[in-house]
């Protein structure tokens, strides 16, 4: 699995970071690979209202997935992506 930051908001007046953080799954299947993603899915969403260190996490947000995305170098691999918009309050 590999976790990117791809974009998101910086509010400064308001110590606010809001990425849309990118969930990228492989599996040995496809069916897998599906369950790894919804998975990781879940753990995202479960940060909401949780304090990590100094920083607050307020809410998350699906934006897309988890959906199949082929990997066009390795046809044999098996993706899901899925994007997370999180709201976090930094301190």
């Amino acid at each position: 699995m590999f976790v990117n930051r791809r974009g998101g908001a910086w509010v400064g007046e308001r110590h606010v970071d809001q990425p849309l953080i990118e969930l990228e799954v492989y599996g040995p299947t496809k069916q897998a690979a599906h369950v790894l993603a919804n998975d990781a899915r879940q753990a995202v969403l479960a940060m909401a209202n949780n304090k990590y260190g100094t920083n607050l996490v307020t809410e998350v947000e699906e934006q897309d997935g988890p959906r199949w995305l082929p990997d066009y170098l390795y046809s044999a691999a098996n993706r899901y992506v899925t994007v997370m918009k999180v709201y976090v309050d930094v301190y």
